[in-house]
């Protein structure tokens, strides 16, 4: 299983580019990942890369719940691909975003990498900044998703 921990500053170059933190480049070495795909959050203003073992996992989650002859379903499918890309690092550890994918979350040249357990979230840095949720906001989510597990805060 590959999990991503940490958030980096990076800076886009005029083409899009980022050189990967040495942490994740760690990562991926360790599990002999060189490709990923990236692709908009479902529900925040950011794109998310997924190496391509844990891309094809998501993809066999999402198979299970789906049919493919129910038009809502194929929608959706058809939706979640709209997209996504496939990356590989270059010679010089770089990867490569497509400028409408930067576009689509607004992002310009300052970014943050985030790991988020099996995939990285590649945010804007000022609303990266602005999304940040504070210790008490945090607390409290904690509190109301975990704090009653398996009835024994009850």
């Amino acid at each position: 299983m590959i999990t991503f921990v940490g958030d980096f500053q990076c800076k886009l170059d005029g083409k899009g580019r980022f050189v990967l933190p040495a942490a994740f480049k760690k990562v991926l070495n360790e599990k002999v990942e060189e490709r990923l795909v990236v692709r908009k959050d479902l529900f925040e203003s950011c794109l998310v890369l997924f190496p391509y073992s844990e891309w094809e996992q998501e993809l066999n989650r999402i198979r299970t719940k789906l049919n493919i002859y129910n038009r809502e379903h194929s929608r959706f499918l058809r939706d979640f691909f709209k997209g996504s890309v496939e990356l590989s690092m270059d010679a010089n550890g770089r990867l490569l975003v497509p400028k409408r994918l930067l576009d689509l979350v607004g992002v310009d040249r300052d970014v943050v990498l985030m790991g988020v357990d099996n995939k990285i979230e590649l945010w804007d840095l000022e609303l990266y900044d602005s999304q940040v949720v504070n210790s008490d906001d945090l607390g409290g989510l904690a509190e109301k998703i975990l704090g009653n597990l398996n009835g024994l805060n009850e």
